[in-house]
Formats: structure tokens, C-alpha cells, sequence
């Protein structure tokens, strides 16, 4: 009779763990990625800046008591002529602090990014889990509908779901809404890419021993999507994810440029874009360059990180 070993196994612990993730492949290649290392520190600062505005900001920018008309235009470096604040980025038309400006308005920015991206990503695998899984009829369908939408610009498509959504919305709420219908429209426009890219892993992994053996074991169609299909399809939706993160943000700027993205009164950066641009010919520069600096850093970076990401993740090219 066979003796059970029934003496308690040692369980992983966080040191033991993070050990691990540390001599993983991921992690060599990012040690070993000067460009990796340099974007992943500066998307660190930069979401942590935004998410610190309440403490790090030396003005409200969403509070007009906060300014003060007499410091408007002050220049990079100089006091303003109403207070003895020194302003390291100037002020506005309003004599509002830029670097609180740039601070507040990148954490909308990135708010609108992630959950945008938050928004395709579910909805995206949803339909494309159910398109490679079923097939036939719902499979041509989703896919006409995506083939249709990748025609298109996605600029265009978030300001015809942006228009379409205004309207339906009643004019009173229309401030009270901004975001979330930028939101949605961002999410919708761009859905498309991962439920195509899902639907490809799908089809490969369906026809797999371990989907046909929980098929037999009358697992619903449903469990074996979310907890067999689901874990093995994460890696691309992941690189995209983080490369459309990047899109997603210059796509809320592009839209608040516009005049038809974040209200005036909760800026992000492509509001503040819009504002600075017009005084760009006017001398006051520095309303203009340090928002799109801004905004040129957090899209590089965090596209930066996703290409190093779809290259550490692509067996091919390691």
C-alpha cells in the first residue's frame, strides 16, 4: 500500500514571487530595454503627477476663485503682477497656473484614456470571443460590422457616436455628460481591432484537446469562453491595449481641439491646446507649447511601452 506524503507543502511567498517575476523573460527584456526602462519611468511620473494634482498643483485649476486676471500672461519663470507667486510656466488669458493646468487636464486625459480603452477592450473581446467560438451566422456578422467600421477613420467614427449621442442627451445635461459620452464614443470607435484579433485566437484554440475535453464535460459555451479560451487569447489584446492607450488619449485631444470633447470648465489637455492655440502668433508661446508638451510626452511614452511590449511578448522576434 502506497504511503501519502501528507507533509505540508511550502507555499510561495510575495518575496519568493516577485523573485520570479524578476528573472522572468518579461522582466529580462525590459532590464535590458534602455528605451523600455526610460518610457516606463516617464509614464510612472507622468500618471502619478496627475494623480497627485490635488497636492502637488500650487493652484486649483478647476477653481475660477483660485485665479487671479491681474497675473494673466505671465511669463515663463516670473511673478505674477497680482501676487508675488512665482509662475515656472506662466499663465493664461485668465491668470490661470499652467503647470496646475497641465497637471489637472492630464489626469482627465488619462481618465478618458483608460477607461475608453477599458470600454473597446471589454466589448471588443466580448464579440470577438462569440465570433470565433459559435461562428457561422454571428461570426459574418460581427465581423461585416467591424470590416464596415475599419473603413473609416476612427476620428470620424467617435464624432459621428459624439454628435449622434448629443442629440439624444437633453441640453441641460449635455455639460454634466461630456465625459462619459466621450467615453463611449472613443470605446466604440475603436472595438473593432480587438474583436478581430480575438476571433483569429479564438478559432486557433477552439479546436484544441483542452476546449474539446471540457465540451464533452458539458461545460456551457459561456465557461469555456471566460475560463479556458479567455487566459490564452490576453497577450495581443494586451499589446494593443497599451498601444491604443497612446491613440486614445491624442483621440480625446484631437476631439477637445475640436470644440466637441471636454468642457471648458473640467479641461484636458486638448482643451488647453485649444485654448493656447490662439495665441501662438501673439507672443504668448509658452500657453500653447507647454500643454502639447505635455501631451506629446504621455502619448510617446506610453507608445513606447507598448511597442517594447509587442516585442517582449512575440516569441519570433526575441
Amino acid at each position: 500500500m502506497t504511503a501519502i506524503d501528507d507533509t505540508p507543502k511550502p507555499r510561495l511567498t510575495l518575496k519568493a514571487g516577485l523573485a520570479r517575476a524578476w528573472e522572468s523573460d518579461l522582466a529580462w527584456s525590459f532590464r535590458h530595454s534602455p528605451v523600455a526602462m526610460v518610457a516606463a519611468a516617464m509614464t510612472v511620473i507622468l500618471l502619478a503627477a496627475s494623480l497627485g494634482a490635488n497636492w502637488i498643483a500650487p493652484q486649483d485649476a478647476f477653481d475660477p476663485a483660485a485665479l487671479n486676471l491681474l497675473d494673466a500672461y505671465t511669463k515663463p519663470g516670473e511673478a505674477g503682477m497680482g501676487s508675488n507667486t512665482v509662475y515656472w510656466l506662466g499663465t493664461d488669458n485668465q491668470g490661470r497656473d499652467l503647470f496646475s493646468a497641465i497637471l489637472y487636464g492630464s489626469r482627465v486625459s488619462l481618465f478618458v484614456g483608460f477607461s475608453s480603452v477599458a470600454f473597446s477592450v471589454v466589448m471588443g473581446v466580448g464579440l470577438g470571443l462569440l465570433a470565433g467560438y459559435l461562428g457561422g451566422r454571428t461570426d459574418a456578422f460581427i465581423m461585416r460590422v467591424a470590416d464596415i467600421q475599419l473603413s473609416f477613420p476612427a476620428i470620424l467614427i467617435a464624432l459621428l457616436f459624439f454628435g449622434v449621442a448629443r442629440g439624444l442627451i437633453p441640453p441641460s445635461q449635455h455639460e454634466q455628460m461630456a465625459i462619459w459620452v466621450l467615453i463611449v464614443a472613443i470605446g466604440l470607435s475603436n472595438w473593432a481591432q480587438y474583436a478581430r484579433t480575438v476571433r483569429g485566437s479564438t478559432m486557433v484554440e477552439r479546436s484544441k484537446e483542452y476546449v474539446q475535453a471540457a465540451r464533452v464535460m458539458g461545460r456551457p459555451p459561456i465557461f469555456i469562453m471566460a475560463r479556458h479560451i479567455l487566459p490564452n487569447v490576453t497577450g495581443p489584446v494586451l499589446v494593443i491595449a497599451t498601444i491604443n492607450l497612446a491613440l486614445a488619449i491624442i483621440e480625446e485631444a484631437t476631439l477637445s481641439f475640436l470644440g466637441v470633447g471636454v468642457p471648458a470648465t473640467q479641461p484636458s489637455l486638448g482643451t488647453l491646446i485649444r485654448f493656447g492655440q490662439q495665441y501662438l502668433f501673439s507672443g504668448e508661446w509658452w500657453i500653447l507649447f507647454f500643454p502639447a508638451l505635455a501631451l506629446v510626452l504621455l502619448a510617446l511614452s506610453i507608445n513606447l511601452l507598448g511597442d517594447w511590449l509587442r516585442d517582449a511578448l512575440n516569441p519570433k522576434l526575441r
